[in-house]
């Protein structure tokens, strides 16, 4: 989770080596280090840059004599993943490829985050409230299940509310997907095209938190 004094950024494979570049002329020379899976930068002036892949290598590692190359050349192939995206505000699922959605389903659905006051009224709000959240992740389980079908689906990538998706994913509908590796949590509000547009392209970038120097 970012700090006050970090960041979050997505970059591209094709991008990485440049962003790096970058980083090192911001805050001076830079010394690398990989680590659980990902890669330290340690600038000169006390800024970090951790850097985790898109996805595991399984068997598939990048290329290239040095560190940053190997991400980059992971990150820039292709692999298909299953993105999740619930909010009590909408929904959007997806199959992603190269940084797009393939195939995509968007809804909306509004469930009250406020509960009434007091007594039978309360607790008629809670029932009506939840019956609406169980509405919603059956929908969006089954449009996800639907789409995901007619594609080789190699990893899932789950956003948004992190209850709600997690309750998604566990649903029937997506039994047959739950053996696969969940890549990390997306940050997004409530889905519409534009934030499923983004999530695609970060769900197959580089995640980079940044933390400034002291």
């Amino acid at each position: 989770m970012p700090t006050p004094d970090s960041r979050v950024a997505f970059v591209s494979g094709e991008r990485l080596p440049g962003w790096v570049e970058r980083f090192a002329a911001s805050h001076g020379s830079v010394a690398a280090e990989e680590v659980d899976g990902g890669l330290q930068l340690s600038a000169a002036d006390g800024a970090v840059a951790l850097l985790q892949p898109p996805w595991p290598a399984d068997g598939r590692p990048g290329s290239g004599r040095d560190a940053v190359p190997r991400m980059a050349s992971l990150a820039a192939q292709s692999r298909t993943l299953g993105l999740v995206l619930v909010r009590r505000g909408g929904y959007s699922v997806a199959v992603v490829r190269d940084g797009a959605a393939l195939a995509a389903k968007t809804g909306t659905r509004h469930i009250p985050s406020r509960t009434a006051a007091g007594g039978w009224s309360q607790q008629r709000f809670a029932r009506r409230r939840a019956n609406q959240a169980d509405a919603l992740v059956e929908a969006v389980a089954e449009h996800a299940g639907r789409i995901f079908s007619e594609h080789r689906i190699e990893y899932l990538v789950p956003g948004g509310d992190r209850a709600l998706a997690e309750q998604v994913l566990g649903e029937p509908a997506l039994k047959r997907y739950a053996a696969l590796t969940r890549l990390p949590f997306l940050d997004v509000p409530d889905p519409r095209a534009a934030v499923l547009k983004q999530a695609a392209a970060d769900a197959c970038s580089v995640r980079i938190l940044v933390t400034d120097p002291a």
